[in-house]
């Protein structure tokens, strides 16, 4: 839809305070700096404040907006965008291409009835991969599907990573989406975290070197109407977690730096600063025992901590955009029967209204997952904080919404976005990728495979294994046995999220290696574990006959790569330990552990099936 008017001069604009004038902030001619110095001086307490929350919102499956509370947000759409006047959004489930058109269209007609129309920006944690958790991302689904970050780490193709960043900004744009909670920067050096397929890998020079290039393949050479803006996380590195639990939970709340490498978890944000990053999210952790230069970081959260933020963040570094907290840092978050405290990691003590005042003394900008904007209010009126620090972060708020054209153009087009969605040739690039993606750890002369051959199959959806094969019952039966398995993990569902994160122990059960043993006497057994983390794999080496490992592959591209329809290429972007005293004994800012059963970097050939047509480009 086109809601423009036309100035004398025959400039198009939109009247976003209806006043039938076009102020400077309104004017597509002028430089985003003097648009934003007009509409900050225009703009009350309220709706200033209303741009420093970042909160989530849902759609309804026929693409109108929420009247009231849903299974993640808060509250209605239209009591959150016109009562508290917020305008950052992150989304979780989408109905399809064109009611996910209808519905950003929506909230942005909704935004339109503001005192001053401030656009929305609507976000998305990542959602071209296998991941399905609230907490961290979501299913392909419509999108076209890629390995996660981890398996496109082990490809050390920095071009391919930068292919991969346009493809989601395309796609993202024609529903709606300009910003992207990613790319996660982090560095997956404890075995154990559960947040290692969010990353590139272990190796500080690749995460490096693939964050900018994502952030290239998001944003372009800056911020524009067809970019999406970047958030890269986790400030200052989020992967040495104590004993590898996650931050999300109390019993995750610290981050240790035995080994001293500090530096390598901080090597990334550099990069991207010099990319222009839209925004910059700290991770929850406290640093534990950390000195930086010379000097004893305060042990409290990141989001919290002056030292880091406004000191190293935007002081040694020079960064002067966005920092976005991560999520509910200031109020316990409860869903159904389930809650998650706050995680104020080193500052529980303090009341919300506290934990508010000391993240913006800290120098962050916006309140992740938090819609409590009485509060800041308060803060304000009572004069704990000027007006002119909200003024400060409004402006760098702003700015990214001007230079990404919402206020010139937020809609979206129904029949755009589904032939974006629906672009087979980026779905088959997806494909292949995910294919190439795959490790190869072990051959017993049987890869690549042939098809039309007998196969008993676990873990693999049948309809897909029809089309390789002859599906049996029973391995005794069968030429082939293929297998594919989870990493390990401990089921935890005592706190909201935990369900989703995979966390504990990297042992499997005592019983599988004997079950698959039962398989493998009958035929040779294919065994693929899908390495959402490290797992340990020592007892399955002398069963399979063949192993792989995937990050987020269907059963069609894994199929495709044993077979050598497409050739697998990849190799390991993070060790594999051989045992869990090795995990144990680990450094957890180190990569890697010192007894390794596959090291970084492993991973064997195995060569293109005989008159294959897929060949590598």
């Amino acid at each position: 839809m086109d809601d423009r008017h036309t100035a004398d001069d025959g400039t198009r604009y939109r009247d976003l305070n209806n006043n039938h004038v076009m102020d400077p902030f309104e004017d597509p001619r002028l430089p985003v700096a003097e648009r934003v110095t007009d509409l900050v001086g225009r703009l009350n307490l309220a709706e200033k404040a209303g741009l420093m929350f970042h909160t989530v919102i849902e759609a309804n499956p026929d693409g109108t907006v929420l009247d009231g509370p849903g299974k993640i947000s808060k509250s209605g759409t239209a009591s959150v965008v016109l009562g508290k006047l917020v305008n950052h959004f992150n989304v979780h489930h989408l109905p399809g291409p064109a009611m996910s058109a209808r519905w950003s269209n929506a909230v942005q007609r909704l935004a339109a009835q503001s005192p001053h129309g401030i656009p929305v920006t609507i976000s998305s944690d990542p959602r071209h991969g296998w991941t399905n958790n609230v907490g961290a991302g979501f299913r392909a689904q419509d999108f076209s599907a890629w390995p996660e970050p981890l398996g496109l780490g082990g490809l050390g193709d920095a071009a391919l990573v930068r292919e991969y960043a346009d493809t989601v900004r395309r796609e993202y744009c024609a529903v709606g989406i300009r910003s992207a909670l990613h790319p996660t920067a982090d560095l997956a050096t404890e075995p154990r975290w559960a947040r290692q397929l969010g990353t590139f890998g272990a190796d500080p020079v690749t995460v490096t070197e693939f964050t900018a290039a994502y952030l290239q393949g998001l944003q372009g050479d800056r911020l524009g109407s067809g970019s999406v803006a970047g958030t890269t996380k986790h400030f200052p590195g989020g992967g040495p977690q104590a004993g590898g639990e996650d931050a999300h939970f109390p019993y995750g709340k610290d981050q240790v730096y035995p080994g001293g490498h500090f530096a390598d978890h901080l090597r990334p944000y550099p990069a991207a600063i010099a990319a222009g990053t839209a925004a910059i999210m700290p991770y929850y952790g406290r640093p534990v025992g950390l000195f930086v230069d010379g000097d004893p970081i305060e042990e409290v959260g990141f989001g919290y901590n002056k030292q880091l933020i406004t000191g190293l963040l935007r002081g040694k570094l020079g960064y002067h955009g966005v920092v976005l907290t991560d999520w509910e840092l200031i109020n316990d978050n409860h869903v159904a029967d389930q809650v998650l405290p706050a995680r104020a990691w080193g500052v529980e003590h303090l009341d919300p209204l506290a934990r508010m005042e000391l993240l913006l003394e800290a120098g962050c900008d916006q309140f992740g997952g938090e819609e409590c904007v009485d509060l800041l209010l308060e803060l304000v009126t009572s004069g704990r904080v000027p007006e002119s620090r909200i003024d400060e972060s409004a402006a760098r708020l702003l700015t990214v919404k001007f230079q990404l054209g919402l206020f010139d153009d937020p809609w979206v087009d129904e029949d755009h976005a589904v032939a974006v969605l629906g672009d087979e040739a980026a779905k088959r690039r997806g494909h292949e990728v995910q294919a190439w993606s795959t490790v190869v750890l072990t051959n017993g002369e049987v890869l690549p495979v042939s098809r039309d051959r007998r196969i008993y199959i676990e873990g693999i959806d049948a309809e897909v294994a029809a089309d390789f094969g002859e599906v049996v019952d029973d391995p005794a039966d069968a030429e082939l046995a293929l297998v594919r398995i989870e990493a390990p993990f401990e089921p935890r569902d005592d706190l909201f999220l935990e369900k989703g994160f995979h966390q504990g122990s990297l042992d499997f059960q005592p019983g599988l290696a004997v079950r698959l043993g039962r398989i493998a006497e009958q035929c040779p057994l294919i065994l693929d574990i899908t390495l959402d983390r490290a797992a340990v794999l020592t007892p399955l080496v002398g069963v399979a006959t063949a192993m792989t490992g995937t990050f987020g592959v269907s059963d069609a591209a894994w199929l495709d790569a044993i077979s050598g329809t497409i050739p697998p290429r990849g190799r390991l972007p993070i060790d594999l330990p051989s045992s869990m005293d090795d995990v144990r004994a680990s450094r957890e800012d180190e990569p890697g552990t010192d007894k390794p059963l596959f090291r970084r970097g492993h991973g064997l050939d195995i060569g293109a099936a005989e008159g294959s047509e897929a060949q590598p480009s």
